[in-house]
């Protein structure tokens, strides 16, 4: 009978730990213009991509208004650029980032690491959307896509 109650005790405990790490709270979800309200916290940010610019270290998604103005800047460094593929696709869409929010030069941004933090509204495969299509004739070069596509601003 000690045995049985020291065994749902654990059990209890133990089902009560794993309850906790599932039931955290999702991050909030808010628009570009509010991202300045909730630096160094993890947020849903949405909204619409207006410019891509992409240099050779970096790529920059701006959302809502082009730079300087835009409310959030959505970061791409060069070592995960690959992962996305075309983004240049994403130009006008409305997307929805997950992470979190930091402070660069009194601006807010948001690092995209991986893909599972990038949402496009209405598209249900992000891989095949973000692929990179080839001029008609042409042939993909075997680089990153992203050093192979012009700035858009």
């Amino acid at each position: 009978m000690r045995k049985t109650f020291l065994f749902l005790a654990v059990f209890t405990f133990a089902f009560q730990l794993f309850a906790a790490d599932t039931n955290a709270p999702a991050p909030l979800k808010i628009g570009a213009a509010d991202a300045a309200y909730y630096y160094d916290q993890e947020m849903i940010v949405t909204g619409k991509v207006v410019q891509v610019t992409i240099r050779p270290t970096v790529t920059f998604l701006n959302l809502d208004e082009k730079f300087p103005g835009s409310p959030l800047a959505v970061v791409i460094f060069h070592g995960h650029s690959h992962f996305f593929g075309n983004v240049n696709a994403l130009k006008g869409k409305s997307i929805e980032i997950k992470g979190k929010i930091k402070n660069y030069h009194d601006k807010p941004e948001i690092v995209l690491n991986s893909t599972s933090q990038l949402t496009v509204l209405g598209v249900t495969n992000l891989n095949l959307f973000l692929k990179p299509v080839a001029p008609a004739g042409n042939v993909l070069p075997t680089s990153s896509p992203t050093n192979s596509i012009p700035e858009i601003m």
